[in-house]
């Protein structure tokens, strides 16, 4: 295969996992053993299939079940493996892994994780500058790796929120005003020389074939 033309521009796809058992219920954090649900993974085909036309050049996710079983559909319609990448992993919850979101919502540090969470650390756990700066690194590290091409990445909410943030060139304050849906797609593309654009935010229907990079 010719090399690609090094004056395009790259697109990087994010893709937050399936729903799980304990979606919208409990922060699950980096707790092992947690699957898809049935919907969920009804969810992992759909984002296959919308993913068809799409020329695909690498697919990478977190280590965790759920994001690696969202992208299996994936890896399976475009015959690439997905490549586990440390730094699409969720949010290092600390203390908090596990805990219900409805008893954490009740707690005073809530209101810091919703109107400031720059200025907060999870107990025992990742502060969200953290995770900001390592998932950032991350899809930097990717898109320069495959130039003028397309990347997947398979990862978790918070994440996702703090990548696009960045791109949007958003204080990370305000990063949880945007909304990243189980299996929805958010695309950002780099043309050499400029800022991201970013294309598309929870996507979750229309078939992304027909995304169009500047």
């Amino acid at each position: 295969m010719a090399p690609r033309a090094r004056h395009r521009s790259t697109l990087v796809l994010l893709v937050r996992h399936g729903e799980t058992p304990t979606t919208g219920r409990v922060l699950p954090g980096r707790a092992p053993g947690l699957h898809l649900s049935e919907r969920g993974r009804e969810q992992a085909e759909h984002v296959a299939r919308r993913l068809d036309g799409v020329a695909v050049d690498a697919l990478y996710t977190s280590p965790l079940e759920r994001t690696r079983e969202t992208a299996a559909p994936v890896e399976a319609r475009t015959g690439r493996e997905a490549v586990v990448e440390p730094g699409l992993l969720e949010c290092d919850f600390g203390e908090w892994t596990g805990e219900e979101l409805s008893r954490l919502s009740r707690l005073k540090a809530w209101q810091t994780v919703q109107r400031a969470p720059s200025a907060f650390r999870f107990p025992g756990g990742e502060s969200f500058p953290e995770m900001q700066s390592r998932t950032v690194a991350a899809v930097d590290r990717l898109r320069a790796a495959h130039e003028g091409g397309t990347v997947v990445c398979f990862s978790h909410a918070d994440p996702i929120k703090a990548v696009l943030a960045h791109a949007l060139g958003t204080h990370l304050d305000l990063f949880q005003r945007i909304v990243v849906s189980p299996c929805s797609v958010s695309a950002v593309a780099w043309a050499p020389g400029q800022s991201p654009s970013v294309l598309t935010v929870n996507s979750t229907d229309e078939p992304l074939a027909g995304l169009r990079t500047p």
